[in-house]
C-alpha cells in the first residue's frame, strides 16, 4: 500500500503546470488531494475532473494566496472535506507579472509561503510533510548571478526558502519534516515562457549549460517524490543541472 493512502495533500498554485503534474502524480499514489487556484477555477475543475476519472479524489478551492484569510480558508476546506491535512506542497510561485504591484514577487513568494505554513501547522498531522518548491536560480542567488529579468523573482523566493527554514524547530515540535525542491528551469513553464520572450535565447543558453531541462512532467514527479522520500527534515533536493551551480558557488 502506497504511503499516502487515504492522506490528504494541499498543492498551491496546482490548476496548471507543475502543481498540477504533482497533484495528479499524488492522487494516483491514494492520496485526497486539493487542486488551488487563483482566478482560473475552470482549468482547477479539469485538473480535478481527471484525477476523478482516473479513480481518484479531489477538490478544487480557489484561494489568494497574498491574502490570509483565503490560505486559512484553503486549509480549513482540506480538513473540512477529507478528514486530515498530511502533506502541504508550497508550489505556487510568482513574480514576473506586470499588473500586480511591484512588492507582488516578496508577497507571494515569502509572505504567502509563510502564511501557508502558519495555517498548515494548525492541522498537519504528526509525520506530516511540507514541500517548499523552488528554483535553482533562486536557491542559488546568493553565490550565482541570475539575468536580471528573474531576479526579483529569485530574491523573492529566497527569501521565502529562509522564511521556511527559519521554522524548521517550529515543524519539529509538531512532528512535521520539511523539504525544499529546487529546480533548474523548466521546459513549458509559465516563468520560462516569460524569460525566453524577455531575454530571447535564454532558455536555449541554460539547456546548454544544464546539459538537460526537465519538463512540466518531469520535475513533477522529483516533487511527489520527495513528499515520502525517507529524507532528513531541511532536506534540499537539486534536481538537474545544479553541477553548473555549485561549480559556479565554490569557484
Amino acid at each position: 500500500m502506497s504511503a499516502l493512502e487515504g492522506k490528504t495533500a494541499v498543492v498551491t498554485g496546482s490548476s496548471r503546470g507543475v502543481g498540477a503534474s504533482t497533484a495528479k502524480l499524488l492522487a494516483e499514489q491514494g492520496a485526497n488531494v486539493v487542486i488551488n487556484y487563483r482566478q482560473k477555477a475552470p482549468r482547477a475543475n479539469k485538473v480535478v475532473a481527471e484525477i476523478e476519472a482516473a479513480g481518484g479524489k479531489a477538490l478544487a478551492v480557489g484561494a489568494d494566496l497574498t491574502v490570509p484569510d483565503e490560505v486559512r480558508g484553503l486549509i480549513q476546506a482540506a480538513v473540512d472535506t477529507f478528514g486530515s491535512l498530511d502533506l502541504l506542497v508550497l508550489n505556487a510561485s510568482g513574480g514576473m507579472e506586470a499588473d500586480l504591484g511591484e512588492d507582488y514577487a516578496m508577497r507571494l513568494n515569502r509572505d504567502a509561503q509563510s502564511d501557508a505554513l502558519t495555517a498548515g501547522l494548525e492541522h498537519l498531522s504528526v509525520g506530516g510533510r511540507v514541500v517548499f518548491v523552488t528554483s535553482h536560480q533562486a536557491h542559488f542567488i546568493d553565490q550565482v548571478e541570475t539575468m536580471p529579468e528573474y531576479e526579483q523573482v529569485a530574491r523573492s523566493k529566497r527569501a521565502g526558502e529562509d522564511a521556511l527554514t527559519e521554522r524548521l524547530g517550529e515543524m519539529s515540535e509538531k512532528g512535521v519534516s520539511f523539504v525544499v525542491v529546487s529546480g533548474d528551469m523548466i521546459e513549458g513553464t509559465v516563468t520560462a515562457t516569460l524569460l525566453n520572450r524577455a531575454r530571447p535565447g535564454a532558455l536555449e543558453e541554460r539547456r546548454e549549460a544544464a546539459g538537460k531541462l526537465y519538463s512540466v512532467d518531469e520535475f513533477a514527479a522529483e516533487v511527489a517524490a520527495m513528499a515520502t522520500s525517507d529524507v532528513p527534515t531541511g532536506h534540499v533536493e537539486l534536481v538537474g543541472g545544479a553541477d553548473d551551480f555549485l561549480s559556479r558557488t565554490q569557484g
